[in-house]
């Protein structure tokens, strides 16, 4: 089955690609296992100057991986120039971290020397998504290069471009052959690469659907794995919160990367007599939005990735308003060349409508109403997800014990929209994943731990 690119902003097809035979997977595994053996002999100094060639490469050529990004998923390219360069920044996060992190921890006990060590594991596949071509690869790949493992990467179909892009780069650094492979496969193709006995651990950022598959092929197989599956997550605005900050999170969070964004909170939970001063400053600040080409500087609404998902997200706002709810603005797909979907607001969302019981991954502000917190926080929960949540107040300590004791989510902000940070793990709870990416604790999802004692 050929893999076919298109620009999403007018639908024209991009690029088209022949996926890799059996002969071709094989020989990738081969070589990937094959250099792991050096690469996880090689010094950390080396492997970090490896990677500082990386980040010198994303800056160099910043202005022509964004564009790619932007004509191949269609965000904005200035949000596609923020993701390179935040990239960059992780390259460089982790080159001066990964030394503490591999440290041995040395533990007191009655031997003469004891410790927990940290190992690469191996040959890693890390099956990504579309939604930050470039982002969730280099937070998983990043880090687990410069700790010894290699990577292989199958990528989402619709960003293969970016796929063979940043193999290229890793390429053109100086990366030994082997140690980072893009595999430009099918979907049928991946459940024997998981099954290989060269492959040692998986990685997956996908729906929770494709997280249940993937999850059962590494379990059968006895993989380690890490889920980083999708959100329906809360943002809830208590009666004390600035209204202006509480509409300004909620509107960024549906609309940048037009609302595209796992982590960010997809339902807004607004309690008591704020709601009707908040609603006004959401409208408002929804007009700031506009669809136009990505690649034009002023625009801050791009198209969705693919036409599917633009049917997808408006099915789900029909049926929630068949249900109840109440459509404000948007809700209609505009004629014209592309896959834009314009800035939706809907009010009266209510359990067991689409709008809140699932991942609306669109340009769309659901809003629920809630007379008490407790109400509130009950409609918070009432989920199976729990990626990022965020609270809304005034009392900073408060909305801090409430993000301890209240809400169930990998992730929790107060007053800040959620965000993928290199100093944090991101991962969640429920259907929302196993596992976790980014920091300490995200390398060591793949690091085998190695007690050593000495009597």
């Amino acid at each position: 089955m050929i893999l076919i690119t298109y620009n999403p902003a007018n639908g024209m097809l991009l690029q088209e690609y022949s996926p890799f035979t059996l002969k071709n997977i094989d020989r990738a595994l081969t070589v990937a296992d094959e250099q792991f053996s050096q690469w996880k002999n090689l010094s950390l100094s080396l492997r970090c100057d490896y990677m500082l060639a990386l980040q010198s490469l994303l800056k160099s050529q910043e202005l022509e991986i964004a564009a790619l990004m932007t004509e191949e998923m269609g965000k904005p390219l200035t949000q596609s120039i923020a993701e390179v360069k935040k990239c960059s920044l992780l390259c460089q996060y982790q080159v001066d971290h990964i030394e503490s992190w591999l440290k041995p921890e040395v533990v007191q006990t009655e031997f003469h020397y004891s410790a927990v060590h940290y190992e690469p594991l191996g040959v890693l596949l890390a099956i990504m998504p579309w939604n930050f071509p470039l982002w969730q690869v280099f937070r998983f790949a990043v880090s687990q290069v410069l700790a010894g493992n290699v990577v292989l990467l199958k990528h989402a179909p619709n960003v293969t471009g970016c796929a063979v892009k940043i193999a290229s780069l890793f390429e053109e650094a100086g990366f030994p052959k082997g140690v980072f492979t893009t595999l430009v496969v099918d979907v049928d193709q991946v459940e024997a690469i998981i099954h290989d006995g060269r492959v040692k651990g998986v990685a997956l950022t996908g729906s929770a659907a494709a997280g249940r598959i993937v999850g059962a092929q590494a379990g059968s197989a006895l993989k380690k794995v890490s889920l980083e599956l999708g959100g329906s997550d809360p943002c809830v605005i208590l009666s004390d919160a600035d209204v202006e900050l509480a509409a300004e999170i909620s509107v960024a969070a549906r609309m940048l990367n037009a609302g595209q964004i796992c982590i960010a909170p997809k339902r807004c939970i607004v309690v008591g007599y704020i709601y009707d001063q908040w609603l006004r400053c959401v409208l408002d600040k929804i007009q700031q939005y506009r669809c136009a080409d990505p690649l034009d500087a002023t625009t801050n609404l791009g198209p969705l990735a693919r036409e599917d998902l633009r049917q997808h997200v408006h099915e789900q706002i029909q049926s929630s308003v068949a249900a109840g709810a109440e459509l404000l603005c948007g809700g209609k797909i505009p004629d014209g060349d592309g896959f834009f979907y314009p800035p939706t607001v809907l009010t009266g969302v209510l359990p067991g409508m689409a709008a809140f019981d699932e991942e609306l991954f669109g340009p769309v502000v659901s809003i629920v109403r809630a007379e008490t917190e407790e109400e509130a926080f009950q409609l918070a929960s009432q989920t199976i997800y729990g990626l990022g949540a965020v609270i809304c107040t005034s009392d900073k300590e408060r909305g801090r014990q409430l993000a301890l004791s209240h809400l169930e989510a990998g992730s929790c902000y107060v007053n800040a929209p959620v965000a993928s940070d290199p100093r944090f793990p991101i991962g969640g709870i429920k259907a929302s994943g196993v596992g976790c990416e980014l920091s300490e604790d995200g390398l060591k999802e793949f690091m085998q731990a190695k007690v050593v004692c000495v009597k």
